[in-house]
C-alpha cells in the first residue's frame, strides 16, 4: 500500500520503543553518560578486542537499572556483547586440538612463529615487536563464556570475518603525541595502513570457536561480514550440517497443529502447574544470527533465509555504512526483497547520544519509505524484529 509524503515525514514515534542492534559507545567512554537521556530504548552494545570486553561488562552493570526497562523491553538501557572482532583476530593463537601449530618452547619464538603464520606477507621482526603477545583461544572462550554466563540476555558480538581489512602500522611518536586521550585505545585512530592481512583461514577458526560458543548458550551472534558473505555462510552450513529443519507440507502443518491443540486441551491445569520447562539444549551453532550492517547482493540473502537453515537469520542497516557510496542502490534492492520480520536498524556509532538517536531516526525512516510502512507501523515492526532476535520467538511480546 502506498502511503503519502507525510506519513513517513511526521514526529516520530519513540515511545513505541526504538532499539539499536549494533554500536560501540565504549570507544568513547566519556559519551556513556550521555545514555540515560537518549531516546532510543537499548543499546546493544559490541565488544571488540581485549580493551574494550570490560568496559561493556562495567557499563552494561552501571547502566542494567530495569527502572529504564520500557515498551516490553527487560534488558534495560544497554544490552552488552561480548567477542573478538576479525579485525583483532590475529591477536589470538589457536590452541585447540585441531590447530597445526607446532609445539615451540620459546615465548618469543612463539610469538613470531605465530605473526608469521596468521599475517600475510609475512611481517618482519620490528613489525612483529608492535603487536600484543597473542592470547590462547582457549582462554578467550573461557573468559566470554563467564561473560556470557554472567549476563544470561547477553549477545556474542561483534564476531566475523573481514577480507578487505589491512592491520594498521605500528605507533609513530607522532601518533602517540596527537592521541585523542577520549578514545579507548587498541583501534586504528587514524594510523596509516601496513600491508598485512589476517589470514582467512585463521580468521574463521577464530569465528568458528566463538559461533559454537553462541551455540553452546544459545545466544544471539552479531556478525560483521566484508568481502566474505559467501564464506561466512559456508561456515554457517558447516555448523548446521544434521540440523536442518526438515520442510513440511501444509497438510502435515495443520496435522501437527491438530495434535498439539488436542494435547493441550487435554492437559489439566493441575498438570499445567506442575509441568517444570526444561533447559534448552545445546546447539553447534546459534539460534539466531544478525548479519550486521549487510553489504551483499540480494541473491546470498536467498541462501540465509532458506526455510531449512535451523538458524534464524536477521540483517541490519545503518546509514553510515548502508546507504552511503556506490553500494547503496544494491543495499535498497535488499531491503525491499527482505521478509518484514527479519529486518533490524543500527547506528555502528562508536559514541552515545544525540548522533546516535539522530541516526537510527534517519535509517528507520529510510527503511520505512523503502518498504512502504507508515512510520508507527514500521517503528513497531523493527521493536518486534529486535525482540524477538534477543529473545527468540517464546519471548517475543
Amino acid at each position: 500500500m502506498a502511503h503519502t509524503e507525510s506519513e513517513h515525514g511526521g514526529e516520530f514515534p519513540w515511545e513505541i520503543g526504538v532499539f539499536d542492534a549494533h554500536c560501540h559507545p565504549t570507544d568513547t567512554m566519556s559519551s556513556i553518560a550521555e545514555i540515560p537521556r537518549m531516546k532510543a530504548t537499548t543499546l546493544t552494545v559490541m565488544a571488540t578486542r581485549g580493551e574494550d570486553q570490560d568496559l561493556v561488562l562495567q557499563t552494561a552493570a552501571t547502566l542494567s537499572d530495569r527502572q529504564t526497562a520500557i515498551n516490553g523491553s527487560d534488558t534495560g538501557r544497554v544490552l552488552p556483547c561480548f567477542g573478538w572482532h576479525p579485525w583483532f583476530s590475529h591477536q589470538i593463537i589457536d590452541d585447540t586440538p585441531e590447530s597445526s601449530d607446532p609445539a615451540i618452547p620459546s615465548e618469543s619464538e612463539r610469538k613470531k612463529a605465530h605473526y608469521r603464520k596468521v599475517l600475510t606477507p609475512s611481517p618482519d621482526d620490528e613489525f612483529i615487536s608492535t603487536l600484543p603477545e597473542p592470547k590462547p583461544l582457549s582462554q578467550l572462550i573461557s573468559e566470554t563464556r563467564s561473560r556470557l554466563t554472567g549476563h544470561p540476555l547477553a549477545l556474542v558480538g561483534e564476531v566475523g570475518l573481514d577480507r578487505a581489512f589491512r592491520l594498521p602500522n605500528s605507533w609513530k611518536p607522532q601518533d602517540i603525541e596527537n592521541r585523542d586521550a577520549g578514545m579507548t585505545p587498541g583501534s586504528r585512530e587514524g594510523r596509516r595502513l601496513s600491508p598485512h592481512r589476517v589470514q582467512p583461514e585463521h580468521q574463521k577458526a577464530i569465528l568458528k570457536a566463538q559461533l559454537e560458543l553462541a551455540g553452546e548458550l544459545r545466544r544471539p551472534v552479531s556478525v560483521h561480514s566484508v568481502q566474505a558473505h559467501g564464506a561466512v555462510f559456508d561456515l554457517f552450513k558447516t555448523l548446521w550440517a544434521g540440523h536442518e529443519r526438515k520442510l513440511q507440507s501444509r497438510r502435515e502443518r495443520q496435522r501437527r497443529r491438530s495434535v498439539a491443540d488436542a494435547h493441550a486441551d487435554s492437559e489439566t491445569e493441575e498438570e499445567a502447574k506442575q509441568a517444570s520447562p526444561q533447559p534448552e539444549p545445546s546447539l553447534p551453532f546459534p539460534p539466531r544470527i544478525c548479519m550486521h550492517s549487510y553489504s551483499g547482493p540480494v541473491d546470498p540473502v536467498k541462501q540465509f533465509l532458506h526455510a531449512s537453515n535451523p538458524s534464524d537469520v536477521y540483517f541490519s542497516f545503518s546509514t553510515v555504512i548502508n546507504f552511503s557510496g556506490p553500494s547503496a542502490q544494491k543495499v535498497i534492492d535488499v531491503i525491499k526483497a527482505l521478509p518484514d520480520d527479519r529486518i533490524l536498524i543500527e547506528s555502528d556509532l562508536h559514541t552515545a547520544g544525540p548522533q546516535m538517536d539522530d541516526l537510527l531516526e534517519q535509517v528507520a525512516r529510510q527503511i520505512c519509505e523503502l518498504r512502504g510502512w507508515t512510520l508507527r507501523q514500521g517503528v513497531q515492526q523493527l521493536a518486534d524484529n529486535w525482540r524477538r532476535f534477543v529473545y527468540g520467538e517464546a519471548c517475543h511480546a
